[in-house]
């Protein structure tokens, strides 16, 4: 069965909980990872995880805050054993958007040694994609989506699983509504809730161009879509998150509300 290994719920700040990143896994045990955390802990996710680093060959980034990049520094350097010790088939290939791309490329070449800046364009090959443009990645025809962020630009992607369920994976800004036709009736939503609408005075979330879980839910809702996973949210009550974010939901909206914690795994 087709699952997403979810490596961290957290935004940049959280302290316990690792940041936003998971992977989505294919029938044959093969793992694409959407983003990258923050830091070495990206490493000890995957260990914890049970995810084997050599099944690991696609890297989707959608932007360039740290707390979604920085782990990729730690993971080209793991990779490096890897290459060296002939254990890794193939290529690991990185998926972004041009400014991320540029971004990516200048901080490698400045923080990392040359035995691993040497890896890239050789063993670890960026890939530079387009808003709309679809690529075959593990069995999947991803469709790469410019998010319309507020912020730095954003992209996130849509994709139909094997079982025939489209997938939609919209980065950690609230929903733009010039996605509507990508979105609509998916069967699977990713949206980041950064906390609770009694919160938000504390919180700001919307400062922040983030969304609440009652905001999340009435997207979901205006969508018609069948499974809403809440991610990228706050860590101030992680042992009642779950039972209040998905209580909060379930009042906005009516289809199967996911609330996970770190190292959870949903299936597909």
């Amino acid at each position: 069965m087709e699952k997403i290994n979810i490596l961290g719920t957290g935004h940049a700040m959280t302290l316990d909980c690792f940041n936003t990143c998971f992977t989505l896994e294919n029938l044959g045990g093969e793992h694409l990872l959407v983003d990258a955390g923050g830091g070495l802990q990206i490493i000890k996710q995957l260990r914890d995880a049970k995810i084997d680093f050599r099944k690991i060959h696609h890297i989707i980034l959608s932007h360039k805050h740290t707390d979604h990049i920085l782990g990729l520094f730690w993971i080209i350097r793991y990779a490096k054993k890897f290459f060296t010790n002939n254990q890794y088939d193939g290529n690991l290939n990185i998926y972004m958007h041009q400014e991320l791309e540029t971004t990516i490329r200048k901080i490698m070449f400045e923080v990392l040694p040359e035995k691993f800046t040497k890896l890239i364009d050789d063993r670890i090959i960026f890939h530079v994609v387009e808003d709309k443009e679809e690529r075959e990645i593990l069995n999947y025809r991803i469709k790469f989506l410019d998010v319309h962020a507020k912020k730095d630009p954003q992209f996130g992607f849509k994709t139909t699983l094997a079982n025939g369920k489209t997938f939609v994976f919209l980065g950690d800004e609230t929903f733009d509504e010039a996605l509507r036709d990508e979105v609509e009736n998916a069967d699977w939503f990713l949206h980041e809730a950064f906390c609770m609408e009694s919160e938000a005075e504390e919180f700001k979330p919307y400062e922040k161009k983030h969304s609440t879980v009652k905001k999340a839910a009435e997207i979901a809702s205006s969508l018609k879509v069948k499974n809403l996973v809440l991610y990228h949210a706050n860590d101030n009550d992680l042992e009642n998150r779950k039972r209040l974010y998905m209580a909060e939901a379930k009042q906005y909206f009516e289809g199967n509300v996911v609330v996970p914690d770190d190292l959870d795994v949903i299936e597909l």
